[in-house]
């Protein structure tokens, strides 16, 4: 190689080296922000008669809220709400995968601690043969004196070990609209009346409970309005076949009804 060749070689060598020190590295690609969506069946999806065969009975829908926001803003979704979930078993099996790098979480929670089902349940038969308005009470009761303290306990938790994160708890739709054109079910209007003032005032404890700890609060009640339960276009389901699609959000509940609502809240 002759000395002029080698000077040339050098030469673009140490140019090289120059360019890239001047240029730099590219940056490498940011982490997607860390939601964690937390809860029970009303944030896992049941009512979307599809669910991840992920190994566990959680009922888990891809149709969920949770999965439709993180897919929207592009979020790195740890999905953890499972069907019955109650504030005890958020705490015992759910709250692990909150971390101090968690910057998003959604939380519905309390319907199951308070006993919804047997209500529904209670109230769907024939008034002759059912004490709906002693299950109601005893619902209310329970919300009004019991289950504060759980939420207090519980969203202390969340705080505690997902101190940066923007958390959003998420509250229940009336399911009713005064009527009932389900065959099987029995639901009169006073019984429809009374059930969705006690989903407003399950909401009212989830609100004052997220406003303590600093937390936003997701009310779908108004959203919901016109796709109860027998309106002309359900987001929420009757009486269902299997049961446990029964009173929950359809697809169009999570898609029209929270997507929306929750992703509106789930910013820094």
């Amino acid at each position: 190689m002759s000395r002029s060749l080698r000077l040339l070689l050098t030469l673009g060598t140490s140019l090289a080296a120059v360019l890239v020190a001047l240029v730099g590295v590219p940056p490498a690609q940011a982490a997607a922000p860390s939601y964690v969506a937390l809860g029970d069946s009303y944030s896992s999806g049941v009512g979307t008669r599809s669910y991840l065969a992920d190994g566990t009975s959680c009922q888990r829908s891809n149709y969920a809220f949770p999965k439709l926001v993180a897919t929207q803003k592009a979020y790195a979704l740890t999905f953890k709400a499972c069907s019955g979930a109650t504030t005890g078993t958020v705490t015992s099996g759910q709250l692990s995968a909150l971390g101090t790098g968690t910057d998003y979480v959604t939380i519905s929670v309390g319907g199951n601690d308070a006993g919804f089902t047997s209500v529904l349940t209670e109230c769907a038969q024939p008034g002759w043969m059912s004490n709906c308005d002693g299950r109601i009470d005893t619902a209310r009761s329970f919300i009004a004196n019991t289950l504060p303290a759980r939420l207090n306990t519980l969203f202390a938790s969340i705080k505690s070990r997902a101190p940066n994160a923007v958390v959003v708890v998420v509250g229940y739709p009336r399911l009713f609209m005064g009527e009932d054109c389900n065959a099987a079910t029995f639901f009169s209007p006073a019984e429809e009346t009374r059930l969705n003032s006690t989903a407003d005032l399950l909401n009212s404890k989830l609100a004052s409970a997220a406003s303590a700890k600093g937390f936003k609060w997701a009310n779908p009640t108004s959203r919901f309005v016109g796709h109860a339960v027998c309106d002309d276009v359900e987001w929420l389901n009757g009486f269902s076949s299997p049961v446990s699609e029964s009173y929950h959000p359809n697809r169009l509940g999570h898609s029209s009804g929270y997507k929306s609502l929750v992703a509106g809240l789930l910013v820094g």
